[in-house]
């Protein structure tokens, strides 16, 4: 059994095994599965860092995060600036996105949003801006619509999950309504349920992926 205090070490652990977080002074609490961050870093990748390293923790169900990016004077930019540096990125990052984004910023928080044919492209202009100094959250309000209009198959959706090690040994059920795949059943960890719908997105033709899928951890947790 893993208790609400061992899951709570786990993921401080967990994100202090980061190099980029060696020094961030992140608060952590646990409890049935729930895990809260707080505290503050001095940029947004860092605030990703400390994420994306608490969902690969064995245990957790879902993250409630209050962690807040401070800057120093030398770090702080204005919309202006933000908004300069972000088109600047897209267009030498990613050129086949740059033209079809439009982006806003207010007070350090950048808004993506656009039309594009993939997934992987809504994720690519979020990753090009998200290192940005300044740059203090992300909204990426990007709509997906694939210039593929083929019929999405339900067992082409099950064959690529089945392919990756992350998902092939747990209950997934896929469904298929017109552009859009709903998952649901049962996964070990809230970065698994996060691969499995990454993998659905690259199904030719989608639209959309509905992601019921629960986190559900084998052991029981106490306090």
């Amino acid at each position: 059994m893993k208790s609400n205090a061992v899951l709570q070490t786990d993921v401080q652990n967990a994100i202090q095994w980061q190099p980029m977080l060696h020094e961030a002074e992140i608060g952590v609490t646990a409890k049935d599965g729930v895990v809260s961050l707080s505290g503050h870093v001095d940029s947004y990748v860092k605030k990703m860092e400390v994420e994306n390293a608490a969902k690969k923790v064995l245990g957790v169900k879902a993250l409630v995060e209050n962690i807040e990016v401070k800057f120093s004077n030398s770090f702080k930019k204005t919309d202006e600036k933000i908004a300069e540096k972000a088109l600047k990125a897209l267009k030498s990052s990613y050129s086949e996105v740059d033209d079809k984004v439009t982006i806003e910023v207010k007070e350090g928080w950048v808004t993506l949003k656009g039309e594009l044919p993939w997934n992987y492209q809504k994720k690519a202009a979020e990753t090009a801006v998200h290192h940005l100094k300044g740059v203090k959250g992300i909204t990426n309000k990007i709509t997906i619509k694939p210039e593929l209009h083929d019929a999405i198959e339900q067992r082409d959706v099950e064959d690529a999950l089945a392919r990756s090690w992350f998902t092939d040994d747990h209950d997934i059920k896929v469904e298929v309504s017109g552009t859009t795949v709903t998952l649901s059943g049962d996964v070990r960890s809230w970065y698994q349920k996060e691969e499995a719908a990454r993998i659905a997105w690259n199904t030719p033709g989608i639209w959309k992926v509905n992601n019921e899928l629960v986190v559900n951890y084998d052991f029981i947790l106490v306090d």
